[in-house]
């Protein structure tokens, strides 16, 4: 059973424009710990993932999920 822990990270920075940089400020983490995060190198604790959550202003399940994300895009249209 994998552990994997996936995430939108990229996703939102890129959405609302913030850099690694940004985001890893606004969190008090090094920028390096986003990259790691977003490439799903590392896992974040609670604690980090609720503050995530937090500065997009979104559920955590909308973050991160133990189950890959579906691609955008590649649901069927109705």
């Amino acid at each position: 059973m994998s552990e994997n822990v996936h995430n939108r990270i990229a996703v939102l920075r890129a959405e609302r424009g913030v850099s690694r940089r940004q985001l890893a400020d606004a969190l008090g983490v090094h920028y390096q710990t986003v990259g790691y995060l977003e490439r799903g190198e590392f896992s974040p604790s609670l604690h980090l993932a609720l503050r995530i959550a937090a500065y997009f202003e979104v559920p955590v399940e909308t973050v991160f999920s133990t189950k890959p994300f579906p691609r955008i895009g590649s649901a069927a249209a109705d």
